[in-house]
């Protein structure tokens, strides 16, 4: 996982990038009409239903665009919200009220179409000892925030990206030679540079898991498109000796049954890669 020096290195990069996407060399529309001296205010209006996500990235767009904001916050992150519904005013330069304005909106629709999903997620998992996760099946550019909406949503965080853990999939073991020799060179790459990093090591059959249980230091097994009847023996066979994930296709209709399977772990692209973003608007006010 990334440190929070990181992950807020990362919210930085998403917000110059973007605002230098959209602003350009200036938001000519509102230098054309408005006054620089117009101060303004607005409120984040909600249109729809589900749970609020990206209230305190709101925050840090509009810190980032002019320090001489005012949030006045209505409604926090991770909260459920219904049509009607103000998550904050902000009040400040009207100008620069519209700059950050398109930036603010495109994010936390996203982000609280991921929250509220993760939410249904982890709603079905109620009462098993399953934990729902992301995976890399992110938006390029802003995987932080997208991960930070499962977060918000109750879900927990795969890995980040290729750097921060190990991940031996299909292809890695294929092009390996073999699962037992993928693991034996990982071992041996880590050990020759140093790097603390936790393995996971894919499994396409239970013979796979058998041969993966040979080796010691493996955080979790993946058990990636087993069907039910097969993830309870892989549960069985793996016992306490490493974590167990379910992944593959795994959508609302099925969580439950593999959760009650016995898995630590749903993975799940679904989170990030199937959303309707929630409808949101801010609008001035008086």
């Amino acid at each position: 996982m990334i440190s929070e020096a990181e992950f807020n290195n990362e919210l930085h990069l998403i917000i110059v990038n973007a605002i230098r996407e959209d602003v350009g060399d200036g938001d000519h529309s509102s230098l054309a009409c408005i006054p620089s001296d117009a101060i303004g205010k607005a409120k984040l209006l909600v249109k729809d239903e589900g749970i609020i996500a990206g209230v305190e990235f709101a925050k840090k767009v509009f810190r980032y665009v002019d320090a001489n904001f005012t949030v006045t916050t209505l409604i926090e992150d991770g909260a459920p919200v219904k049509y009607g519904d103000i998550v904050f005013y902000v009040e400040g330069p009207s100008r620069s009220i519209l700059q950050a304005e398109r930036l603010v909106l495109n994010a936390m629709q996203r982000m609280s179409a991921i929250a509220t999903k993760t939410k249904q997620y982890v709603d079905m998992l109620d009462g098993t000892n399953t934990k729902i996760l992301d995976t890399r099946k992110t938006t390029p550019g802003i995987r932080t925030i997208e991960k930070w909406a499962v977060r918000i949503g109750g879900g927990e965080n795969h890995r980040y990206g290729l750097y921060d853990m190990i991940m031996l999939k299909d292809n890695h073991i294929d092009f390996a030679g073999g699962i037992t020799k993928a693991i034996e060179k990982t071992k041996q790459y880590l050990k020759e540079r140093r790097k603390n990093l936790k393995i996971i090591v894919e499994a396409r059959n239970l013979d796979e898991v058998a041969e993966i249980l040979k080796n010691d230091g493996i955080h979790r097994i993946l058990l990636d498109n087993f069907n039910y009847e097969d993830t309870k023996k892989a549960v069985e066979m793996i016992g306490h000796k490493c974590q167990t994930e379910s992944s593959g296709g795994i959508n609302e209709n099925t969580i439950r049954a593999y959760a009650e399977c016995g898995v630590d772990y749903i993975s799940s692209g679904a989170l990030t890669h199937s959303v309707y973003n929630m409808d949101l608007s801010l609008k001035a006010v008086d």
